[in-house]
């Protein structure tokens, strides 16, 4: 068995990092549309041929934006996480070929 390390952010200190640098949006939803907007930035990354690192670094922000907004709602995105994957792993799903399906 591999043992993953423990992160050393949570989304609660993220969102306090964010909060302190940036100040608090009126809604979390900036934080969304943020993520959004790295979301570009990452599929622009791959598309270009960007190294592993960059692609990855881009794959962070939304990760970072993401904390920001599960932390300010006082919640833990790995928490989140682990609970939406148990209920995928009860799901019934449709593969579409392209390594990525739908759920039933």
């Amino acid at each position: 068995m591999t043992l993953i390390p423990m992160p050393t952010e949570s989304s609660e200190t993220i969102a306090q990092w964010g909060s302190e640098t940036f100040g608090n949006a009126a809604s979390v939803k900036a934080y969304a549309i943020r993520a959004q907007e790295e979301l570009a930035e990452l599929i622009e990354a791959i598309e270009s041929g960007d190294t592993d690192k960059a692609i990855a670094s881009e794959a962070a922000d939304i990760t970072i934006l993401l904390h920001r907004i599960t932390g300010t709602l006082g919640l833990e995105l790995y928490d989140a996480v682990d609970e939406k994957m148990a209920v995928n792993k009860r799901r019934e799903w449709v593969p579409d070929g392209s390594g990525v399906g739908r759920h039933q």
